[in-house]
């Protein structure tokens, strides 16, 4: 199969230089493989997604000169993620959860280290043929989210950049949503149909997310996918050691560009933050290509200060 990576960024507000980073090492990371680079508008939540930002972030995309093969939108592939949902109910593995996150907290479900809440199996059946059976009882009157049913036993791979890895998912979050109540779809079962059906064969993203590929591992594995590559990313932090986010307006590719910072500044100030450069110079994005290492990239979160003025006003 051919080698194809994608980007895959939320329409919820104007890119930031979290999202170009990660934007650029996919990008040259399929580019200095010969691959293509898909992009892919993760747009399922409607409640914070909307159209003209998936406009901002082709926008962006195109004057930083990160150029895609493929274009794709998941808000068109609802009767897809239909599909594939059918499929693991009928080999009985999803059940009605009526839970909501309050009723979740109230149940002192153990908790991860990191905050993460470990569902406890409420609402798990304990006939799961008998699952789907008067499924709108509810007395409240609530419809439900689908949850898939994980095994207790370790699910392990090898990350490209972060090496073994191996997790329980019982233990690591127990059985998760693949449907919410309110009928979005979830992002662990949309990106696993989205990333087999297109042919993703890397996936390159942020390691805050690096314990989301056991689950997505086990789901490929009960759809019959092939399971691509992951390779995660350290994290951009501030100088406090929070990571980046959209609050600083300094991070803000539109008041970047607004300010009058030209595309290879931002590249190169990325680059050399990511170790791919020695030391941060305008440089375009196509003229890393040729120096871009996975070795490079440290495993440690990336700590950075300021790194363009804007007006704050």
């Amino acid at each position: 199969m051919p080698m194809k990576g994608r980007f895959a960024p939320s329409p919820t507000g104007r890119m930031h230089l979290g999202n170009v980073y990660s934007a650029l090492l996919s990008w040259l990371s399929v580019r200095s493989q010969g691959g293509a680079w898909v992009l892919r508008i993760e747009d399922l939540d409607p409640q914070r997604s909307r159209r003209e930002f998936a406009r901002q972030i082709e926008d962006d995309l195109r004057w930083l000169g990160l150029d895609w093969d493929e274009y794709f939108v998941q808000s068109d592939r609802s009767e897809i993620y239909t599909h594939y949902l059918n499929v693991l109910g009928q080999k009985g593995l999803t059940y009605p959860c009526y839970c909501t996150r309050a009723d979740i907290m109230a149940t002192q479900a153990p908790h991860e280290s990191d905050g993460r809440i470990v569902y406890a199996g409420t609402c798990r059946p304990k006939q799961l043929e008998e699952a789907w059976l008067n499924i709108d009882a509810h007395p409240s009157g609530r419809k439900p989210a689908t949850r898939i049913i994980v095994p207790d036993e370790e699910i392990s791979f090898v990350d490209a950049h972060y090496g073994e890895q191996s997790v329980n998912l019982a233990r690591h979050c127990g059985d998760f949503v693949l449907r919410r109540a309110d009928g979005a779809w979830a992002y662990q079962l949309a990106v696993v149909v989205d990333d087999a059906l297109m042919g993703i064969t890397e996936v390159v993203r942020g390691r805050d997310l690096l314990l989301s590929a056991p689950q997505q591992i086990y789901l490929y594995r009960l759809l019959g996918f092939e399971t691509p590559t992951f390779c995660h990313l350290p994290l951009l932090c501030n100088l406090a050691g929070q990571r980046l986010c959209k609050r600083d307006k300094s991070l803000d590719l539109g008041e970047i560009r607004k300010a009058g910072h030209l595309p290879e500044a931002v590249i190169g100030k990325l680059a050399f933050y990511a170790g791919i450069i020695d030391h941060a110079e305008p440089v375009s994005a196509q003229e890393l290509v040729s120096e871009f290492s996975w070795n490079r990239v440290p495993l440690e979160d990336i700590l950075v200060g300021p790194l363009f003025e804007v007006n704050e006003e």
